[in-house]
C-alpha cells in the first residue's frame, strides 16, 4: 500500500466507528472527523477549474437542482479521492448490511469496493461518481437523493473543503427525513474545514408497529449568504 493510502487509511480509522453507526441509526447522518488537511482541501478545490479532471459538468440552476455548480470526476479518480473511498468502503459496509437486514433487503455488497464496482459495470453502471461541488453567494443545493442505477450503495460522504466563518458564511448541509404517517424531520450541519459527514443515500430503517420501515432521506445545502464553498462528495456506486 502506498504512503498516501496508508495515511488516508489511519484516518479513517481514527474514527469512533461505533459512535458513528449509533449516530447512523438514529439520524442518517453522522460526522467522521477531520479527512483532509487544509492544504489538501486547498489543493482538491483548486481541481475544480482543471477541465481534463472532470467528465461532466452540472449547472444546478439550469436543471432547476438549486442554484450553483459541480463536476464529476473522470477516472482515473485524484489520489486523495480513490484512496478515501478505498478507505471508507470497508468501514461502512457493515452499517450498510445491517441496515439491509433490517429490512429484509439483499445486501449483494462484496467486501472490496473494487468487486462491487464491477457488479455495478457489469449492470451498465460505468461511470464515476465522485464530484466536486462549487457554491457562491445565493448558492443553494434542492433536497435530493443521488441515485444513478439499480445498483446502489446506501452511505455516502461529504467534506466540506473551505472553512466555515472564513471562506463562507451559510452553506449547512440538510437532512430531511419523510417519517412513517408523520410531518418530515429535517436537520442542519455546519461541517467544520476538512471535516466529513456519513448519510444515508436513499433512506434508512426505523422502528415501526411491524419491525422495521425504511424511511426515506433527501439531502441538501442552505443557501450561501457569502463568499465561496467547496465540497467533495465520495459515492460508493458508479452511474449509469
Amino acid at each position: 500500500m502506498s504512503a498516501v493510502k496508508t495515511d488516508f487509511a489511519e484516518r479513517v480509522a481514527a474514527a469512533n466507528w461505533d459512535a458513528m453507526a449509533r449516530s447512523l441509526d438514529d439520524e442518517g447522518g453522522a460526522l467522521v472527523g477531520q479527512l483532509l488537511t487544509p492544504d489538501e482541501c486547498t489543493e482538491l478545490a483548486e481541481l475544480y477549474d482543471q477541465a481534463r479532471v472532470f467528465r461532466a459538468t452540472v449547472d444546478m440552476e439550469r436543471h432547476r437542482f438549486g442554484a450553483g455548480q459541480y463536476k464529476y470526476f473522470a477516472g482515473p479518480l485524484p489520489e486523495p479521492v480513490e484512496a478515501l473511498r478505498q478507505a471508507l468502503y470497508p468501514r461502512l459496509l457493515p452499517i450498510a448490511r445491517d441496515w439491509y437486514a433490517k429490512l429484509g433487503r439483499d445486501a449483494e455488497w462484496p467486501e472490496s469496493l473494487d468487486e462491487w464496482l464491477e457488479v455495478c459495470h457489469r449492470a451498465g453502471q460505468t461511470k464515476p461518481t465522485p464530484l466536486l461541488l462549487r457554491y457562491g453567494p445565493g448558492d443553494w443545493n434542492a433536497l435530493h437523493r443521488d441515485l444513478y442505477g439499480d445498483k446502489v450503495f446506501p452511505l455516502q460522504v461529504v467534506i466540506n473543503l473551505n472553512d466555515p466563518g472564513r471562506d463562507h458564511e451559510g452553506g449547512e448541509f440538510l437532512l430531511v427525513e419523510q417519517r412513517p404517517r408523520a410531518q418530515s424531520k429535517g436537520s442542519a450541519r455546519l461541517l467544520p474545514h476538512g471535516h466529513g459527514l456519513v448519510f444515508t443515500t436513499r433512506d434508512r430503517p426505523v422502528r415501526s408497529a411491524r419491525g422495521w420501515s425504511a424511511a426515506p432521506v433527501r439531502h441538501g445545502v442552505s443557501v450561501i449568504r457569502s463568499g465561496r464553498r467547496h465540497t467533495l462528495g465520495l459515492l460508493f456506486h458508479d452511474a449509469a
